[in-house]
């Protein structure tokens, strides 16, 4: 594969990571509810546990946890897509935060560090900054100052 392929590849895998974690999470979310609030509710009738309100506070922090930890992968499909000059930062960025996610988070981060690290990213994407253009030869004697 071409090194365009490749950063088009990265930038498809950390999109469809990102896809299938939230969809993931979702389904996940709503069985944990669901069975959280049985057990809830039944010792609630049992005359004991915790107040209901925690169980909604437990949904809602895991979640938005969980979604923070999507975005960056979100951010950096866009950028190797789009190829934009930040693209390796931000898929550092998803990178570390997916490879908690075992295996698909890992096996999205080892070929995105494989990428950005070997000579095919870095031929996209550490490209040399251009030095500025030299002044012209007339203005060599202007800076020169009297005795």
């Amino acid at each position: 594969m071409t090194a365009e392929e490749h950063n088009k590849f990265v930038g498809y895998t950390h999109l469809g990571y990102a896809i299938l974690h939230v969809g993931l999470l979702i389904f996940t979310m709503s069985f944990m509810g669901l069975m959280l609030s049985n057990i809830f509710g039944e010792a609630q009738r049992m005359g004991g546990g915790p107040p209901p309100a925690f169980l909604g506070i437990v949904i809602v922090v895991v979640g938005v946890i969980n979604v923070l930890m999507t975005i960056p992968s979100i951010v950096a499909g866009y950028a190797f897509l789009k190829r934009r000059q930040w693209a390796r930062v931000a898929g550092i960025i998803a990178a570390v935060l997916a490879a908690m996610s075992f295996p698909i988070g890992t096996a999205v981060a080892v070929y995105t560090f494989w990428f950005l690290f070997s000579e095919t990213g870095k031929s996209i994407y550490d490209v040399p900054k251009e030095a500025p253009p030299l002044p012209p030869e007339s203005w060599a004697g202007t800076n020169q100052t009297s005795a």
